[in-house]
């Protein structure tokens, strides 16, 4: 099973653009991506900040585009995102309690969607009801494998003007339903606009990079009150994630979406190479 996974869409961002805004141009040649790809996937995970207002007319585009899709799209909201207007453009998405969580299972992996909106805050929120389902989902199903999606990372990174404090009362109360669930594989995030791995309660978590614009590489420290003329955003190219299930092993892979040239190709030529790396097998 194949799940690929988009985040930090941000469709609106410059919605007067001509002809296209560039995130919606990004956006559609990642999907063109994903559509034709060698590697047909079974699902999309859209990892929230789909919107970059979270308006109603960015969401009907999105999912306008996202139309063609042949294979289950999931959803998720980002803090660009408004629950009420992703609910309108994608109405079978699953609520409880008024989030946008739930849990899906296929091949034997449980995958779950969580909600890290709280309106008006940029950062990360995991209330005590967020913690209390997900720490119900999770004992329910001890013995099944399950991956979490969720748009915020409950990590630090390095980049300042972008990352929670390690202390935040959010994380902690995510590190609380998670406490204790062996089954958890993996963490998969959004938000950061780069990509990035690290752990979480022992738990591997990655953040899988933008579709739009990129976050500028930059580990120095940040000063609120002095500006230093340093990047924050680039144009490098929108990334999508691939991640494998295949006989109870789960591994991510990352590409960028952008022209390139192929050097080497499977021919007579490189037969023997194969050959080896094969045997070498045995």
């Amino acid at each position: 099973m194949l799940i690929a996974q988009m985040t930090d869409i941000h469709i609106g961002f410059d919605p007067d653009a001509k002809p296209e805004e560039l995130n919606r141009i990004r956006f559609r040649k990642t999907l063109d991506r994903v559509l034709t790809s060698r590697n047909p996937v079974d699902m999309l995970v859209l990892s929230g900040d789909l919107t970059d207002h979270g308006d109603r007319d960015s969401f009907e585009k999105t999912a306008a585009l996202l139309s063609v899709c042949s294979f289950p799209v999931y959803p998720m909201v980002g803090n660009h995102d408004t629950r009420g207007e992703l609910l309108n453009a994608f109405p079978d998405t699953p609520t409880q309690g008024g989030f946008v969580h739930y849990a899906v299972e296929h091949e034997g992996l449980r995958i779950i969607f969580l909600d890290t909106l709280e309106p008006g805050r940029h950062g990360g929120a995991f209330c005590e009801t967020r913690r209390d389902w997900l720490a119900s989902e999770l004992t329910a199903h001890p013995a099944t494998p399950t991956l979490i999606f969720m748009h915020h990372p409950p990590v630090v990174a390095g980049i300042g003007w972008m990352d929670p404090d390690a202390d935040e009362a959010w994380i902690q109360r995510f590190g609380e339903a998670v406490s204790g669930h062996s089954q958890i594989l993996a963490i998969h995030c959004g938000h950061l606009h780069r990509p990035i791995h690290a752990t979480f309660a022992g738990i591997p978590v990655s953040v899988t990079s933008s579709v739009a614009p990129l976050v500028a590489m930059d580990l120095r420290d940040i000063d609120p009150e002095a500006p230093d003329r340093r990047d924050l955003i680039t144009t490098e190219p929108p990334t999508y994630a691939l991640h494998r299930w295949e006989n109870g092993a789960l591994v991510t892979h990352y590409e960028t979406v952008d022209d390139w040239e192929v050097l080497a190709s499977y021919g007579e030529q490189l037969q023997p190479m194969i050959r080896e790396m094969f045997a070498e097998r045995e």
